[in-house]
């Protein structure tokens, strides 16, 4: 059997739809915020970057990690529109709205 890959969750850090609920409604970041201890924290939890959903020691660090590429790169992916069901569908051609669809019984009248 070969080598089996594990999760590693010491780094994890909240995904998309998450963050995209926390940018959305301030409820839902407060919710999570209270969920985290103030003194387990980094900077006792005063510097949060919500797109990234990190925390650092100082505003420095804060302002320092806004200017670079891993945040920009999030927030390009926060900023496109969430895969959803409806569009999985429509790739692979279900439930896409082609027009009129016919019955059994309907002949198809073609023109010559």
């Amino acid at each position: 059997m070969g080598a089996v890959r594990r999760t590693k969750t010491k780094r994890r850090t909240r995904d998309y739809d998450q963050v995209r609920a926390d940018v959305e409604s301030s409820k839902h970041l407060s919710q999570y915020k209270a969920t985290k201890d103030p003194e387990d924290l980094p900077g006792l939890g005063k510097h949060y970057c919500v797109e990234c959903a990190k925390w650092f020691e100082s505003d420095y660090n804060l302002v320092a990690h806004r200017k670079g590429k891993n945040h920009k790169r999030r927030l390009r992916l926060l900023r496109e529109e969430p895969h959803s069901q409806k569009i999985a569908e429509a790739a692979v051609g279900l439930t896409t709205d082609n027009g009129p669809r016919r019955q059994e019984g309907d002949e198809m009248v073609m023109d010559s």
